[in-house]
């Protein structure tokens, strides 16, 4: 059994120093048009484009970020409800650690969500006619980057009615990369005999529909739909109280708290819980997953903070002790690496709960006196719930470590996918502990699964799970065609030939480039596509 490589020696290192990098903070707005057709209550909301960085194939509600030319906007009168309550209403201790929130109408904010609807639906309220305004050919315009949004109000003589918003809560996005959105979310009701109706332009969106929230929620819960926290809560309150009723609900989500945590569930029966660890930058968290719809499994409790694993029980215990009928039962570790087992034996002592893994991340975890309760191997099947396909999959994907295990939630496709795959940053192969021939297998035998989605350990949910797996063999493939043509010309020492196969990484990163690059080598050498006699 080896010693720790230069990746672990890097993780100490980050453990050891300066306080964990914080996300930017961006603003943001979004907009919930409604409406009642035949007496039933409708919701726009809109598909993004797949091919988008962030949160691209997410089903969401029209909107996007503040930019500084909404504060020049010519704007009377302000959104309903807005000044009620304070800005961090329902917001947990973990969502706002460190985060200090401006006023919910600072920076033109209201703006925003009025730029945003236009560009993205068409639609936009005006307390009077204007007409010289032209809605399709103007707002061609202003996707095209022929006019800004103020110089199109001023212009048209626009009277935007902000009157017409009614203040639906703010939101936070987890900290799942190096911006976390604070949302804003307005109603508006956008009645039938509107002239215009909203309508989508193929683009920054892939599609947009009217909805009844009914309808919605259980299609987000069966068809393999993404979509974020508040855009599940606002379509629940909607479908029960209705916009008028539910706005208490809206502006104060309380319920959707867990502990000091909020409920983040992307997908039915995944729930995310992001943990402060010392990982690998960009990353500062390490997602900790519960899976499972009755008889739940408790995946990678990585911080080392106790107070943050007490954050974690006691989400855990609210969730046991609510109406879904959910017990965690066991905690599965994905790999041995620190920011993925920090917190591993105060979750198990609290929760008196087995730890689970892999036999050869349970030799190395012995060794610093963490011992396993039940050994995981490839291919078993756990079954979580009463469902015909209710059943979780060990895989096991050795490459960044040996022992590294994925989890599969066979009903809906899930694939709790650790460090085979990053949401930020990443991966890094380390002889001798990680093996390049290893892990594209790994990558070859998890696209074989089919799964649906990507949760990793470090950053946001991957929609297309198999495009993902795909574009991670394609660069690996590429790098080391690199790499042979390289030694072709007779580019054999490690510093020219970082120089010129690694010309696309920071300064910084070399030392682990050099790590990644040690692994192509070996497996060159190993396939006989470079000479070994010139090492």
């Amino acid at each position: 059994m080896s010693g720790p490589g230069l990746y672990e020696k890097v993780l100490g290192a980050v453990a050891a120093g300066a306080a964990l990098p914080r996300a930017r903070i961006k603003a943001s707005a979004s907009v919930v048009p409604w409406r009642r057709r035949r007496g039933a209550l409708e919701v726009f909301w809109v598909e993004r484009s797949p091919e988008l960085a962030f949160m691209g194939g997410w089903f969401a509600f029209p909107g996007g970020g503040r930019s500084r030319a909404d504060a020049e906007v010519s704007t009377t009168g302000s959104p309903a409800g807005a000044a009620l309550g304070p800005p961090e209403a329902g917001m947990p201790a973990e969502v706002l650690a460190g985060v200090e929130l401006e006023p919910v109408l600072a920076g033109g904010i209201a703006a925003t969500a009025l730029r945003e609807l236009f560009e993205e639906t068409g639609i936009l309220p005006l307390r009077s006619a204007a007409p010289g305004f032209d809605p399709e050919a103007d707002r061609h315009r202003l996707l095209a980057g022929e006019t800004a949004f103020p110089a199109l109000v001023e212009a048209r003589r626009l009277d935007l009615d902000l009157e017409r918003l009614v203040y639906a809560g703010r939101w936070l996005t987890p900290p799942l990369g190096p911006i976390r959105f604070d949302n804003r979310f307005f109603l508006l009701e956008w009645p039938p005999e509107e002239g215009r109706q909203p309508r989508v332009v193929p683009g920054e969106l892939a599609s947009g529909e009217w909805v009844e929230p009914r309808e919605a929620y259980p299609r987000w819960r069966e068809e393999g739909i993404l979509a974020a926290p508040p855009i599940l809560h606002i379509l629940r309150v909607l479908d029960e109280e209705g916009p008028s009723g539910g706005l208490e609900r809206l502006r104060n989500p309380v319920e959707t708290n867990l502990g000091p945590h909020r409920r983040i569930e992307f997908r039915p029966h995944v729930l995310l819980f992001p943990l402060p660890t010392p990982t690998l930058p960009p990353a500062a968290y390490t997602n900790a997953y519960i899976v499972g719809r009755e008889r739940a499994v408790l995946v990678d409790p990585g911080a080392s903070d106790p107070a943050v694993i007490d954050g974690l029980v006691a989400a855990i215990r609210q969730l046991e002790s609510g109406p879904e009928g959910l017990r965690v039962s066991e905690i599965w570790l994905t790999h041995h690496h620190p920011d993925h087992v920090g917190g591993v034996e105060r979750a198990r002592n609290r929760l008196d709960l087995p730890v689970c893994a892999h036999h050869l991340t349970g030799e190395r975890l012995a060794a610093r006196g963490i011992a396993l309760d039940r050994e995981l191997a490839d291919g078993q099947r756990f079954r979580h719930g009463s469902g015909p396909n209710d059943f979780l999959r060990v895989v096991h994907t050795p490459g960044h470590d040996r022992g590294h295990l994925v989890f599969l939630e066979e009903a809906g496709g899930a694939l709790i996918a650790g460090d085979l795959v990053a949401g930020i940053g990443t991966i890094v192969i380390d002889p001798p502990e990680g093996d390049m021939t290893d892990y594209l297998a790994s990558l070859e035998k998890t696209a074989a699964l089919a799964p649906a989605t990507l949760f990793p350990s470090h950053g946001p949910t991957i929609r297309d799970a198999r495009g993902k797996l795909a574009e991670y063999s394609r660069h690996r493939v590429w790098r080391e065609d690199r790499i042979e043509t390289a030694w072709g010309d007779g580019v054999h020492e490690t510093g020219p030939l970082l120089d010129r196969v690694y010309d696309d990484v920071q300064p910084i990163a070399r030392p682990l480039a050099a790590r990644q690059l040690e692994a192509h080598l070996i497996r060159l050498r190993a396939l006989g596509r470079i000479d070994a006699g010139d090492a």
